[in-house]
């Protein structure tokens, strides 16, 4: 193990990693995503393994937002309709149930934006929005390198990048906004 990079090494370069992939989102497609947000009574969310998991913590502050968000496939999600808004996330952009649901929600009138490091995948052509997160992705089908396996740069990045889209949402009163709709159940 003494020729392993120290932790600190590693955690630097992760790091580096995710700020290069959040900086060449541009601000004007974050913005498009931002009206989005805005302009919907609902918003439901849909990813599969630690996408999903990227989205659900994405879905947590846009509750903080006082957004009503959904999770799709939770026992209380209701049905979704012309109007709301779909957020999608897979770095292929082909993961199967991922790509159906992203049709099948275009096909009800609802607007839809998908996360993807695959610019050419299924859920890509079927959004009304992309936002792209240069990363590799399985099956190559991402862009560049990371030193990270499998989708992690991806998932990190779609983190930071839901992060800073609640941050332009919030305003200069982000902890006020949190703490005004914060669960408080616990």
């Amino acid at each position: 193990m003494s020729d392993q990079p120290d932790m600190y090494t590693l955690g630097k370069a992760i790091t580096l990693e995710i700020g290069e992939v959040v900086s060449g989102v541009s601000d004007a497609s974050l913005l498009e995503v931002a009206r989005a947000v805005s302009a919907s009574p609902r918003i439901f969310v849909f990813g599969e393994g630690r996408s999903g998991l990227a989205l659900r913590m994405g879905a947590m502050r846009l509750v903080h937002l006082g957004k009503l968000v959904h999770v799709v496939g939770d026992a209380t999600t209701p049905a979704i309709q012309g109007g709301d808004l779909l957020i999608v996330a897979s770095g292929s952009g082909e993961t199967a149930v991922t790509a159906l649901i992203t049709e099948q929600a275009g096909g009800t009138g609802a607007e839809v934006v998908s996360f993807t490091a695959n610019r050419e995948s299924r859920i890509a052509k079927a959004a009304d929005l992309v936002i792209l997160l240069r990363t590799p992705a399985k099956g190559g089908r991402g862009e560049g390198a990371s030193i990270q396996a499998g989708g992690s740069l991806f998932e990190q990045s779609l983190l930071i990048t839901l992060d800073t889209l609640f941050l332009v949402l919030a305003g200069d009163d982000a902890q006020a906004t949190i703490e005004r709709h914060h669960a408080n159940l616990e």
